[in-house]
């Protein structure tokens, strides 16, 4: 028998105003590495996706970037990579179910 514990997270105001800032900052990762992927001829992977935050980070228009860990950055671009993975496997037939759309 597997048991299932349900967990409640009650931030304080200084933790959600750090949340905020977590999800909008990685919410702004992902977009600019959508619009990226959208507009190249060849799809960039991961490293190179991730060499591109690097240098982003080092503009003035995104410096605010780091003022929140850059994992939850860096996984916004893995999870990218994986959604294209799955979106190319399942229109060559590599994965089970139906066609998916692009991301």
């Amino acid at each position: 028998m597997k048991a299932r514990y349900q967990y409640r997270f009650y931030p304080t105001d200084q933790q959600r105003l750090s949340l905020a800032q977590l999800f909008g900052c990685v919410r702004v990762v992902w977009n600019d590495a959508l619009a990226l992927c959208k507009s190249a001829d060849k799809l960039p992977n991961y490293n190179q996706l991730s060499a591109l935050l690097t240098s982003t980070k080092k503009t003035e228009a995104r410096v605010w970037l780091n003022e929140v860990s850059s994992v939850p950055l860096q996984q916004s671009l893995r999870h990218l990579a994986t959604a294209y993975k799955n979106f190319f496997d399942s229109h060559k037939g590599k994965r089970k179910g139906g066609k998916i759309g692009a991301p």
